[in-house]
């Protein structure tokens, strides 16, 4: 006997809606944290004087910041719509996620996020910022080998292997990979 269409759909569907609100609660929680809130404590968005007085520096910090704002909002959609998961290990995806800004870096969410923060730092005249940013990244670097990159192979295999292979973990491709994948 077979299951109707209808019964297989469900658990997807629930699985999605799951997915939906965690990704969102995730991304207001994680990125609104590391992006916004500690950002303004350090800096209260105070507008110094362009660092080195090199106005030029602004104009980079806007372009971070607005280059960054579409990779983290895409990349955080395709961790519900497609992984049918979220980015918190407490409930991950059910996919490898290979589409999108994927294609480009393995990290884009990360990048992403370091880049809105050092854009701040330009954009601001924040050397605290800066630092900050640099500092955001190390602690990332180190989650991502340590304990990211691990699970993934474990959970992945072959496939994130491939992947890895082929994209890079944080300097994105000129070209996207063409693999095949969600």
């Amino acid at each position: 006997m077979t299951t109707p269409p209808e019964s297989r759909m469900a658990p997807t569907l629930t699985r999605r809606a799951l997915a939906l609100f965690g990704t969102a609660a995730f991304l207001v929680l994680a990125p609104g944290f590391f992006v916004v809130l500690l950002p303004y404590w350090i800096s209260r968005w105070r507008i110094q004087p362009p660092l080195l007085n090199f106005m030029p520096f602004r104009i980079l910090g806007v372009l971070l910041m607005a280059a960054g704002l579409p990779v983290l909002l895409e990349s955080f959609a395709r961790f519900a719509l497609q992984g049918l998961g979220t980015p918190a290990p407490i409930f991950p995806t059910q996919h490898l996620i290979i589409k999108g800004f994927y294609r480009y870096v393995r990290n884009p969410m990360y990048v992403a996020v370091v880049s809105m923060v050092f854009g701040q730092g330009l954009f601001f005249g924040s050397v605290s910022l800066l630092v900050y940013g640099f500092g955001a990244w190390l602690v990332t670097f180190l989650f991502v080998v340590t304990y990211e990159e691990p699970v993934l192979h474990r959970t992945f295999g072959a496939e994130y292997d491939t992947y890895r292979a082929n994209v890079p973990r944080w300097v994105p491709r000129l070209t996207p990979w063409s693999g095949t994948g969600n």
